[in-house]
């Protein structure tokens, strides 16, 4: 069996440290017709959330991610708690991985996607992360 598309992943299987949010949920534009784009599954519009992975173990480069919402309006995150960062958690989560080519040796990239953004339940830690997505259902 083949898999195509978006794999469902549970939130804290990917992050099971936690991500935090460094600003508010933005347009993600089309670079083609620089207006806001929309999910082709669905045809919501895209919204862009900048996160901090929060797993000491990531590199720096490999902390920062962009997950995508679709939302009929703009996510609200959370006001912040530490500094800049909003403790966040992605419900509906998907990730599709793709061969990155940046003009050096190819590596593999993810996507994330999601349906919905929500504060964080438990804190920063791991409380509440593994079942998180199963209370969205």
């Amino acid at each position: 069996m083949a898999i195509l598309g978006r794999i469902p992943v549970e939130f804290g299987a990917v992050f099971p440290h936690g991500v935090f949010a460094t600003g508010p949920a933005e347009p993600l534009e089309n670079f083609d017709t620089k207006r806001q784009d929309t999910d082709k599954e669905n045809g919501l519009p895209v919204w862009v959330v900048d996160v901090y992975d929060a797993d000491p173990a990531a590199g720096h480069k490999a902390s920062a991610i962009r997950v995508k919402v679709a939302a009929q309006v703009c996510p609200v995150l959370p006001d912040p708690s530490y500094g800049p960062f909003r403790p966040v958690e992605f419900g509906g989560l998907t990730v599709t991985p793709y061969v990155e080519e940046t003009g050096r040796r190819p590596r593999v990239a993810y996507s994330f996607r999601a349906r919905e953004v929500r504060p964080a339940s438990g804190g920063a830690g791991k409380a509440g992360r593994a079942s998180g997505d199963k209370a969205a259902a």
